[in-house]
């Protein structure tokens, strides 16, 4: 899958996908082939830190 190379746009992107089909950031990682370590990397350096309790990044 192809992500948005733009940090802010990547946070919408992802917290659309967790939202409204995935239980978990695991869940979407692994049905898009995604390296979760990265994604979480990519969005932190933008200040935004997932919240397992919420299931999006915030």
């Amino acid at each position: 899958m192809n992500l948005p190379a733009d940090p802010i746009i990547l946070l919408s992107f992802v917290n659309t996908k967790l939202r409204d089909f995935y239980p978990s950031l695991d869940a979407f990682c692994d049905d898009a082939d995604i390296d979760k370590q990265t994604l979480c990397d990519k969005l932190s350096s933008v200040g935004f830190e997932y919240d397992e309790k919420l299931n999006k990044f915030a």
